[in-house]
Parts: C-alpha cells; structure tokens; sequence
C-alpha cells in the first residue's frame, strides 16, 4: 500500500522562483469523496491524465493509489467533477534536504501559494527555506478537495472570518 507523508506551508514570498524548475499547469477535479477518502483526476499540461484515490483521516498521513489513464477519459472524468475544478501551476524546488512542490494558484484563488514538501517518514525534518511561511498541514481549509468544494470561493488566507 502507497503512503503519502506530506506537509503543506503557506508561501511568503516569490523568492523560491530563482530556483524553480519549468511549472506544470494542472486542473484538478474531485469526483468522489468521503469522510475518509477521495477520488480526483488531474490534467497535467493538456499531455496527461492522473486518477487519485487517497485514503485516510490525517492530513500528515494517508493511502495514495494513483493510476495513469488516457487524457480522453480524463477529460471526459473532469467534466464530471463535483464542485470547481481547481487549475493551479505546480513547481518543483530543490531544498536543502528535500524536494518542494510550488503550486500558484488560478482564478477563483489567484494569489494563493501553498508549498508542499514529501517525506518518507512522519519523522523526517525537512530544512525549512526562507520563503517557507505558516504550516498549513492540518487546516483543512488548504486542502485542495476544500478548495474544490468551497461554497464562496473566497481564498482561506483572506477569509474574514477563518472559515
């Protein structure tokens, strides 16, 4: 069974892009969920088709499936998304210790940068880079699942009522 160990921070400044590798401009959609469990096609640069299913009820922590499909059942499965399809560019930067995912944000949350580092154990400690902000990890609100199924759209770093 595939773990996936993750945290999530929220980005200060654009000073990371020195660094980054070329993006990837995904569109993300949720075709299932449960309490404990989603099911989400992702489009990578209009070339590729992901299916996801994760498992589990952490946010540090969870099961992660994910499966190759041709781009024409996932565009076909993405039309069928529950809530908004969530299109962001995601960018690789390579930290001191470890690899961190960049993804920017597209309408309707333009401006939000959440950051994204792997880990192979819930103990590694990843050296945090300066343009690290806020851990987001177990704030529901960051989750992209959350993000696809918010009713008002508004960006969680600017919500006036932390919701």
């Amino acid at each position: 069974m595939a773990k996936e160990i993750e945290r999530k921070f929220l980005v200060k400044h654009e000073s990371w892009r020195a660094e980054a590798g070329p993006g990837a401009a995904m569109r993300q959609g949720y075709l299932a969920a449960m309490d404990d469990r989603t099911v989400r096609i992702r489009l990578i640069d209009g070339e590729s088709a992901r299916l996801t299913i994760k498992i589990g009820t952490g946010m540090l922590t969870r099961d992660e499936f994910e499966y190759e499909v041709p781009l024409g059942d996932g565009e076909e499965l993405i039309a069928s998304a529950i809530g908004t399809v969530i299109a962001k560019t995601r960018y690789r930067v390579q930290g001191e210790t470890h690899v961190w995912e960049v993804d920017v944000f597209e309408e309707p949350y333009a401006g939000l940068i959440v950051a994204e580092v792997e880990m192979r154990t819930e103990n590694d400690d990843p050296v945090l880079p300066d343009w690290i902000g806020q851990e987001v990890t177990d704030d529901r609100r960051y989750s992209n699942f959350a993000l696809a199924t918010r009713d008002d759209k508004q960006r969680p770093d600017i919500s006036p009522d932390g919701r």
